[in-house]
């Protein structure tokens, strides 16, 4: 596909309707020159006719008189040739053989006829023009034809409309530099505004200040709106990396301590001892790592919040297993309070289900060893829907709560990497919901929000 310059484009856009236009005026003007040009002759041969009628009368027929002469010299048509005969058909004077007038004449025989005729192998136009008088004694309408070549007629059209083609040619010569030039002028700021983006660089994404049309002015924020969210994500991943790296280094340090230690374990006894240690603290790095992958993923960047149709309630059920089976071992008790009637909406289910399983995995992981129940409940309003999820551990102080929603922290020290409620919270986000940290009288309430 041919790419086409800004300046270009408006050239086109700006001398096309122009162009037309002047054609459009061009017609215009070549009908009305001829019409006026036909006009003004005709004008000129019908008072060459009435000034020969009024000699004829005069003279008897026998000559003009000298100011219809200069009359006829004079004419701006160029020669002019007449004709005079009798009611009867006899010559009175002027050249002999006069050209024919078309078959189909006027009924008014008076009217002055207009037509054009070829009179010796050349275009003429031609007036025939009858006029009641007396010559010699003779009474009746005589007729009268003068005519003219069409050569100076059409000489002067073309002169006209030369000049006037000129004059609109030029004017839009001078519309073409006029624009071509003011164009480059205008995108004078855009060139600076270019200079400004190509100046920017992953580590420089300063917002671009330039004064630019008001034309221009969206585009220039919706940029720096770009390079504002580019900036905040940068120093997001590298927070992230700096948090990941310094929350896996102790885990790794203990992997690999542990490991030194079956290495060089005295007995096999002491051997499989450190070995279950080993494990212990391996699946405890691999739970932190999958839960800063899941954080990660959460930000947003691979969430399809719009895609595949899901049900809630059918997500909260499984969330449910899953989570029985995960603490099997601890006798928890999970009560659900679920509508029976389908909860639809567009998401990621399987993002949806691990914040859910965050919740409640966080529940027992900060709930103290006195949590014994869960109650989760779906609650649907006119355009929410609320997952509510409740237990009787220790809870979360009012103060805690800010601290409590930040990765890598914990309002109650205990297991885990802190990631649990940053992750929930950032998945409700993307699906235009939000977490939050209720009142409660015993334990935590924690609802997961989402519009439906």
């Amino acid at each position: 596909m041919m790419v086409q310059s800004l300046r270009t484009r408006l050239i086109v856009i700006i001398l096309t309707p122009l162009l037309l236009v002047s054609l459009a005026a061009a017609v215009w003007q070549f009908r009305n020159t001829s019409d006026r040009a036909e006009e003004i002759f005709d004008r000129g041969l019908l008072s060459a006719a009435l000034a020969i009628s009024r000699d004829v009368a005069l003279s008897g027929g026998d000559a003009l008189s000298p100011m219809t002469r200069e009359l006829i010299g004079d004419t701006s048509g160029g020669d002019l040739f007449y004709h005079v005969y009798a009611p009867d058909g006899v010559f009175v004077t002027g050249y002999a053989t006069p050209p024919r007038p078309p078959s189909a004449t006027l009924n008014d025989e008076t009217a002055p006829l207009y037509y054009d005729a070829i009179y010796q192998g050349r275009d003429v136009r031609v007036l025939r023009y009858q006029d009641a008088t007396t010559v010699d004694g003779v009474t009746g309408l005589f007729t009268i034809s003068v005519w003219q070549n069409m050569d100076n007629r059409e000489s002067f059209v073309r002169d006209v409309l030369t000049r006037a083609f000129a004059v609109i040619g030029f004017l839009l010569l001078s519309v073409a530099l006029i624009v071509w030039f003011g164009v480059g002028l205008g995108l004078r700021p855009l060139l600076d505004l270019q200079d400004a983006i190509a100046k920017r660089t992953p580590s420089e994404l300063e917002p671009i200040r330039r004064n630019v049309p008001i034309e221009a002015q969206p585009i220039v924020s919706t940029l720096n709106a770009l390079l504002d969210r580019v900036s905040r994500r940068i120093s997001s991943k590298d927070e992230f990396i700096s948090s990941a790296a310094h929350q896996l280094r102790n885990p790794i340090a203990g992997v690999l301590a542990l490991a030194e230690a079956v290495e060089n374990a005295p007995t096999s006894e002491a051997a499989k001892s450190r070995s279950s240690e080993l494990v212990v603290a391996a699946r405890s790095a691999t739970h932190l790592t999958n839960q800063l992958l899941s954080f990660e993923r959460a930000k947003g960047s691979d969430i399809d919040v719009n895609g595949q149709e899901i049900e809630l309630g059918a997500i909260v059920r499984d969330v449910i297993e899953r989570f029985k089976a995960q603490f099997a071992d601890r006798f928890i008790k999970v009560n659900a309070d679920l509508p029976s009637y389908p909860v639809a909406r567009h998401g990621d289910p399987v993002m949806l289900g691990e914040a859910l399983l965050n919740l409640m995995t966080n529940a027992v992981a900060h709930g103290g060893a006195e949590i014994s129940e869960i109650n989760v409940s779906l609650i649907v309003g006119d355009d929410v829907a609320k997952v509510c999820i409740k237990d009787n551990g220790i809870g979360i102080a009012p103060e805690d709560r800010v601290v409590a929603m930040n990765r890598f922290s914990q309002a109650n020290s205990g297991p885990g990497s802190g990631l649990g409620l940053p992750i929930a919270a950032r998945v409700a986000e993307n699906h235009g919901g939000r977490l939050t940290i209720d009142e409660a009288q015993i334990g935590t309430s924690v609802t997961f929000e989402l519009p439906v």
